[in-house]
């Protein structure tokens, strides 16, 4: 119960019925914070206890310091917790074995339960084997529940073990989709020690992209399974009061540009600004010009702009949403009174006080794309046959290299460099927008009429967001172009974008492979970073769906699609991108003729339930999993063997070796694949050392409940390269237990260390752990036997996660780096003063000598990255999940 020091506690009458509200306006200097931070504060207002929430962290928020640096740790407590399947069985795997420790110990297991809403949605495990058929989508549902239904029984068990705990079964959508279109409250009204309050709908995911939920006005945001472990478990969030970027939007976008190309414009913009660690807030009268959908798309790509929320406030276009995905007139009403009465309504003219400043006029947006490894590099579309030569030799020695193809059914054809082998109109950043998506269909009915057919080289897939997606495709009656073109439904799930591209086409494969051709994947998504699309694919591109077509008709990176024909009509003319796109009034009216209510309200009726299929699951009972030994999906984690009750105290870093000396903007997906498993890696030789058929392997993100394959795919990708083994590319090290250093796979290396008590320390450049937030980046680095990781800089998740997992984060002295500090990964580190911890302080610094064979010793002071106390307590614990077990068994 809230302690109430500032009089906030009142009541909200909505037609008739009383609500319990906490009104920030109580709060002096309230009325001018930003939306954002309104939403934290009644946070706090709502959770005061006088011990962990104060009457002085509350007055610190409303007297808060706009270009003041963060430095007042807040402890913020979500509303509920959303999960995506990859992440989401690694999350019920832990708890489980968290229940199983406490029973160990003596204590009870049904302690370890959800005190928080939570929901996870499958929407990662279906890959794309079948495409271009009308029955891809049944025979890829079949794999997906042939390879995974040890994972989906453990989540059967999970939903009847654990309260408040739901799971939305395969082929409903993707995780993000599903929550705007109907897990989102926007504001909650739950029955809190016997009163019904009304408080705002907030949220975490263990899914980067959790942030597309801030289009709705939903302040949420992604964090690492083991940080959303602890706040189902009823940890708040320990956090510094951001700072807060107002990103002013005026004008109105032109005819022919899309949600995408916007987002693609504010992603530049932003990480060009540089966004990492604050909140994003846009406002201004262009806001109201901005449909919930591109909302929710702009919010969705906050990940890749770097910033922890990219939030929009909550008006009339968030409302008429609610009402045309099908949420109650009772809730709408509920939003609308609860936002005004909180001042979190949207006054297009007012001006919050802000950190920093940006601003958009809404009508430069050009068509653009952006590629071809990051997000953030944005390509106008009228420079993209210029910017595609320039990278191209970067990729290739023989650019104009060409090898001719024949393919099972007779067709030949010469496939050269920049060839789109991929395009899909996939992830939940577009597939969630009606206008893009119908838009794309337009282009296809076009290019149908036309005669025009993508080339044959070109894998060509729609993964939807939801099912609604379908339904609104049938009522358009464009499904049927879509079809004929290739662009069949492969699934219902994040497909592409994070690497479930399935197999090319089999001769083109070979050609890529044999020849070393660089060819180009064009997707609808959010991810284009090295090896992740697809292990054949060096170039990969993001664009909208509309443009995806485009590009699967010409077949290549190498056109200029404003001069050049994407290809020939049935009657032999020239057919350009102008010919088959469609205006905005086009889209728009199909968009108004072609989605009602009724398609959302018919879909999520029974959300939960699931199909047949899903229904006939084993389901295992009882308050313990019953862990099978023999299985690969499953494992119980380790992380709990041997802990006693109380924490031991943390030691200073002696004698330990470079396991990896990387580069900047190495991403989580560098660190942790998710992608296909190579049979003649530790963990392909694993796999087949445990029985399981090559044809079986599935992807490292799907066995992520088997920690011994996620260790040995731990600094595993494909294009990673470790300069301490220079010449190579993927999982390798050097192993300097043996003599001479040889060059070996990074897992065996790391269990020779492990043998030899040989601690690691890993050295990095900027933006280190950047992209998804995948806790088995920082799960496998502390398995391998990472103690330390020293970076230029850190993307916020992963160096969370580095703490919750007991991984000392440093970075180098400002300016500073390994080769401006002579360091090339051959010495032995010694790092001291992380001991002062044990004393209940933090040092700002510790000291790290690393000694050369010679003899000579590299010294300096290394910040330390842990900026919270309550990230200090983790770290003394082990990390957070030794913290929470230890804290539910004193309770």
């Amino acid at each position: 119960m809230s302690a109430n020091s500032f009089g906030a506690k009142t009541t909200l009458d909505v037609a008739g019925k009383q609500y319990e509200i906490f009104k920030v306006d109580a709060v002096p200097g309230s009325d001018t914070l930003p939306y954002s931070l309104k939403v934290l504060l009644e946070n706090l207002l709502r959770t005061e206890d006088g011990a962990n929430i104060t009457a002085a962290d509350i007055a610190a928020l409303g007297e808060w310091v706009a270009d003041s640096e963060p430095d007042r740790e807040i402890q913020f407590t979500p509303a509920r917790v959303i999960m995506q399947d990859f992440t989401g069985v690694a999350c019920v795997v832990d708890l489980a074995t968290m229940r199983q420790a406490v029973a160990d110990l003596g204590g009870d297991a049904s302690k370890i339960n959800p005190l928080a809403p939570a929901e996870l949605v499958i929407d990662h495990s279906v890959i794309a084997e079948y495409f271009g058929t009308p029955d891809a989508l049944t025979k890829n549902v079949d794999v997906e529940y042939q390879r995974n239904e040890e994972r989906y029984k453990l989540l059967r068990w999970a939903q009847t073990a654990f309260d408040e705990f739901k799971v939305v079964p395969p082929g409903t959508g993707i995780v993000h989709q599903v929550n705007i279109e109907n897990l989102a409250r926007v504001v909650f009204a739950r029955e809190v020690n016997g009163v019904l309050q009304a408080y705002p709908d907030t949220c975490v995911g263990t899914d980067s992209h959790t942030t597309m939920v801030n289009g709705l006005g939903v302040v949420g945001w992604g964090v690492g399974g083991i940080e959303a472990e602890a706040a189902m478990l009823g940890q708040p969030i320990s956090m510094l009061i951001p700072r807060v970027v107002g990103f002013k939007l005026s004008g109105k976008l032109n005819d022919g540009v899309t949600a995408t190309d916007l987002v693609l414009t504010i992603t530049e913009m932003l990480r060009k600004h540089g966004v990492v660690g604050k909140f994003v807030e846009f406002y201004g009268p262009g806001v109201s010009q901005i449909p919930l959908a591109n909302r929710a798309t702009i919010a969705n790509m906050s990940p890749e702009f770097g910033s922890t929320i990219g939030v929009f406030p909550i008006d009339s276009k968030t409302t008429d949403y609610l009402r045309m995905t099908g949420r109650s007139e009772e809730q709408i009403a509920l939003v609308e009174a609860y936002a005004k009465a909180q001042g979190m309504w949207l006054d297009p003219e007012a001006e919050a006080r802000y950190s920093e400043k940006l601003s958009l006029d809404l009508s430069t947006v050009v068509p653009s794309t952006s590629g071809p490894k990051r997000p953030q590099d944005r390509i106008v579309l009228a420079e993209s046959k210029a910017k595609y030569a320039a990278a191209i030799p970067t990729y290739t020695e023989d650019v104009a290299k060409a090898v001719p193809v024949t393919l099972a059914d007779g067709t030949s054809f010469e496939l050269k460099n920049g060839a789109v082998t991929v395009a899909a109109i996939t992830s939940c950043t577009n597939t969630s927008n009606p206008s893009v998506m119908l838009g794309a269909a337009l282009v296809a009915k076009k290019a149908y009429d036309l005669g025009l057919k993508p080339k044959p080289w070109v894998k060509t897939t729609v993964a939807p967001g939801s099912q609604v997606v379908t339904d609104y495709y049938a009522k358009s009656g464009l499904q049927q172009y879509l079809d004929a073109l290739g662009f069949n439904t492969v699934g219902y799930g994040c497909v592409t974008c994070i690497g479930n591209t399935g197999p090319l086409i089999p001769e083109v494969s070979k050609a890529i492979n044999d020849n070393n051709l660089a060819v180009t994947a064009v997707l609808s998504g959010n991810r284009n970073f090295e090896g992740r699309i697809s292990p054949d694919v060096k170039m990969n591109y993001l664009a909208s769906p509309p443009l995806v077509i485009v590009y699967a008709l010409a077949g290549t990176m190498d056109i200029d699609l404003a001069s050049e024909p994407i290809g020939q009509g049935a009657d032999g003319r020239d057919v350009f991108m102008a010919d088959v796109w469609p205006t905005t009034e086009e889209i728009e009216a199909v968009v108004a003729e072609s989605i009602s209510a009724d398609m959302f309200a018919s879909r999520y009726a029974d959300v939960f339930a699931g199909d047949a299929r899903w229904q006939n699951l084993p389901t295992p009972s009882g308050e313990l999993f019953a862990w099978d030994e023999a299985s690969t999906y499953i494992r119980r984690a380790p992380y709990f063997d041997g802990m006693p009750a109380t924490p031991e105290p943390v030691k200073d870093v002696l004698g330990a070796r470079a396991f990896m000396k990387l580069g900047d903007s190495v991403t989580t997906d560098h660190i942790s694949p998710a992608g296909s498993i190579k049979p003649e890696t530790p963990a392909g030789q694993y796999l087949s050392g445990h029985g399981v058929a090559r044809g079986d392997f599935n992807s490292l993100g799907s066995r992520r409940g088997n920690h011994e394959v996620m260790i040995r795919g731990t600094f595993a990708n494909i294009r990673l390269r470790n300069q301490i083994a220079p010449g190579t590319e993927g999982g390798f090290t050097r192993d300097f237990t043996q003599p001479d250093g040889p060059v070996v796979y990074a897992f065996d290396a790391a269990e020779n260390y492990a043998k030899a008590g040989v601690p690691l320390v890993v050295l990095a450049g900027k933006e280190y752990g950047s992209g998804s937030s995948r806790d088995w980046a920082a799960k496998g680095t502390t398995l391998l036997g990472v103690k330390v990781v020293i970076a230029e800089s850190y993307e916020r998740i992963h160096r969370s996660n580095l703490i919750g997992m007991g991984v000392i984060p440093l970075q180098f002295p400002d300016g500073e780096n390994a080769d401006s500090l002579g360091l090339d990964g051959t010495e032995v580190y010694d790092v001291t003063g992380i001991e002062a911890l044990n004393a209940g302080t933090t040092p700002k610094t510790v000291h790290v000598a690393a000694t050369k064979a010679n003899g000579s010793v590299i010294e300096f002071e290394a910040p330390l990255r842990i900026d919270t106390p309550g990230e200090a307590d983790y770290y003394r614990n082990g990390g957070i999940l030794q913290y929470v077990l230890r804290s539910l068994l004193t309770k």
